[in-house]
C-alpha cells in the first residue's frame, strides 16, 4: 500500500487530507502488524519489514540495522535495495553515519542529499550514485534502542514531518516485534546448537564404546597366551623328570616371547589410556572428528604396525599380503587411520570361516593409496554394501556388535579426506576398501587445513 499515492484532497482542504492520511496510516499499521505477527521465521519477518516499509514511504530502499548485544555496533539485518550478500557483515558503530546518529540520540535523522551531508558514512563496495535522500529512525524497546530502520530515495527529496512521524511510528512498532523475533531466533539457534552438541556426544559415546572393545580384545588374547604359557611352565616344573629343554618348550618356546606378549599387552593398556584422554577432549563438544589431523604419514608402517598389534586376534587365520609395501606416504590422521584398519581386521576375524585366511593388500591408484581387507568367506551381499555403514544397522550378515563401527570408520575417513567402501573381491565375496590421498611433494610441510579470509564491504546504513 502506497500512502502517498492514495491521499486525496476534498472540499474541506487540509483537514480532510489529514484525516484520510491518518486513516490510511492506521489501516496500514493494522495490516502491517498482522503480517509481522504471522511471519513464519526470522527471514520472512525481515523481508516483510523492508518490503512493506518501502511501499508505505514510496522509496526505493529500506534497510534494517540491529544493535549488537554489546551495544557498541549496529549490524545490517535486512535490505531490499542493496547487496543482500552484505547482510550480517556490514557494521556501523553507534554514532557513526546517519544510522549511528539515530541510534545514539534516539531521534529521527533525515538528509535530503547524503552526498553533501558530512554525517553520512560511505561504506566501500556501494555505488554512491544509487540514492540521494535518506531518513533513519530508531527502533525503541523498553527504554533501549534495539535497532534502526532506514529508508532511502534515489531522487532528491525532503521528507515531510508527516512522513517522519509515520516512520517513527513504524519504528516503534518494529522495536518490540523485532526484539521478540530476534530473541526467538537466538533461542532456536541455541536449541539447534545444543541438539547438535547432544547428538555429537551421543555419537561419540557410541563410537567410544566400540573403539574400546578392540584393544580390550587384544589384551584379553595376550592374557590368554600368558596364562597358557604359565600353566604349561607350571606343569613342566612339577614334573621332576622334565628336562630344562622341556620346560623351555612348555614356557612358550622361550622367555623372550612371553616378555614380548607382556609388553604388547601393556602397550594396549597404554592405548586405552590415550583413548580415554581423547574421549575427554572430544566430549567437550567437537564430537567424533575432534582433533583430526591431515598430515603426511607412512601408510605401510601404519598397516604393518596394526597387523602386528592384532596378531593375537589373527592367530588361527593365515595372513596373506599383496601389493606394494614401500614408500606409501599418505595425507591424513595416522592414529585414526589405524583405528579404522583395526576395526576392519577385527571384523574379518569375527566373520571369516574358522581357519580361513585374511588378506590385506595395498596399491596406488588415481592419486590415492588404497588398502583392502578381505577373507575367504561369502562376504556381504551387494544389496547391503551401503547400509552396513549406517549407524546402529545390523544386517543378517552382522547380527552381533553395536552397529557403530563401520559408521565411525566412514565418518573418520571422510573427515581426514579419505574414503571407505565395499566392493567385490573377485572370488564370490566382498572386500573392504580404504583410500587415503597420496602425499604430494607440496604436502610435505602441511600439518593441517589452511584457513581463508573474508572481507566485509557493503552499503552505508
Amino acid at each position: 500500500m502506497n500512502l502517498k499515492s492514495q491521499l486525496s484532497v476534498g472540499e474541506d482542504g487540509s483537514i480532510e487530507v489529514d484525516a484520510v492520511r491518518k486513516l490510511r496510516e492506521l489501516s496500514f499499521l493494522h495490516e502491517f502488524a498482522k503480517l509481522l505477527t504471522t511471519a513464519r521465521n526470522w527471514d520472512e519477518l525481515m523481508r516483510t519489514i523492508v518490503d512493506r516499509t518501502t511501499d508505505a514511504l514510496d522509496v526505493e530502499v529500506c534497510s534494517v540495522y540491529l544493535m549488537d548485544r554489546d551495544g557498541i555496533n549496529l549490524r545490517l539485518a535486512a535490505t531490499n535495495g542493496l547487496d543482500r550478500d552484505q547482510i550480517g557483515r556490514v557494521t556501523l558503530a553507534v554514532g557513526e553515519g546517519l544510522t549511528g546518529v539515530a541510534a545514539r540520540t534516539g531521534q529521527p535523522v533525515a538528509s535530503p542529499d547524503v552526498r553533501e551531508d558530512p554525517r553520512f558514512k560511505w561504506v566501500p563496495g556501494f555505488d554512491e550514485s544509487q540514492f540521494t535522500s535518506m531518513l533513519s529512525v530508531p527502533m525503541p524497546w523498553n527504554d533501549t534502542i534495539v535497532g534502526v530502520v532506514n529508508v532511502q530515495a534515489i531522487e532528491t527529496r525532503t521528507f515531510s514531518s508527516e512522513e517522519v512521524e509515520f516512520l517513527v511510528t513504524i519504528g516503534a512498532l518494529l522495536g518490540g516485534v523485532v526484539e521478540k523475533g530476534r530473541l526467538q531466533a537466538e533461542a532456536e539457534e541455541q536449541l539447534e546448537t545444543l541438539t547438535a552438541l547432544d547428538g555429537a556426544r551421543a555419537e561419540l559415546l557410541a563410537v567410544v564404546t566400540h573403539e574400546l572393545r578392540t584393544p580390550l580384545a587384544v589384551v584379553r588374547a595376550y592374557v590368554d597366551l600368558l596364562a597358557d604359557a604359565a600353566a604349561d611352565a607350571g606343569g613342566a616344573s612339577s614334573d621332576q623328570t622334565a628336562t630344562t629343554a622341556d620346560r623351555d618348550i612348555a614356557y612358550g618356546s622361550n622367555p623372550d616371547l612371553v616378555e614380548e606378549w607382556r609388553a604388547q599387552a601393556i602397550a594396549q593398556v597404554t592405548r586405552l589410556d590415550r583413548l580415554v584422554d581423547s574421549i575427554l577432549a572430544s566430549v567437550r563438544g567437537d564430537g567424533l572428528a575432534a582433533g583430526l589431523a591431515r598430515a603426511p604419514f607412512d601408510i605401510a608402517r601404519a598397516v604393518n604396525d596394526t597387523i602386528g598389534e592384532m596378531t593375537p586376534l589373527l592367530r588361527g587365520h593365515p595372513l596373506r599380503r599383496t601389493g606394494t609395501w614401500d614408500e606409501l606416504m599418505g595425507m591424513g590422521d595416522d592414529g585414526r587411520f589405524r583405528q579404522v584398519l583395526e576395526h576392519l581386521l577385527e571384523n574379518e576375524v569375527k566373520y571369516s570361516p574358522e581357519g580361513g585366511a585374511v588378506s590385506v593388500g595395498t596399491f596406488r591408484q588415481d592419486g590415492e593409496i588404497q588398502i583392502y581387507v578381505t577373507d575367504d568367506g561369502a562376504g556381504i551381499p551387494e544389496a547391503q554394501w551401503e547400509s552396513v555403514f549406517e549407524a546402529y544397522v545390523r544386517t543378517a550378515h552382522k547380527p552381533r556388535g553395536s552397529g557403530i563401527g563401520l559408521y565411525a570408520a566412514r565418518r573418520l575417513m571422510h573427515a581426514m579426506g579419505g574414503r571407505v567402501w565395499l566392493e567385490s573381491n573377485g572370488y564370490g565375496g566382498s572386500r573392504f576398501m580404504v583410500a587415503v590421498p597420496e602425499m604430494r611433494h607440496t604436502d610435505a610441510s602441511i600439518s593441517g587445513p589452511e584457513a581463508g579470509s573474508m572481507s566485509e564491504t557493503g552499503p552505508e546504513g
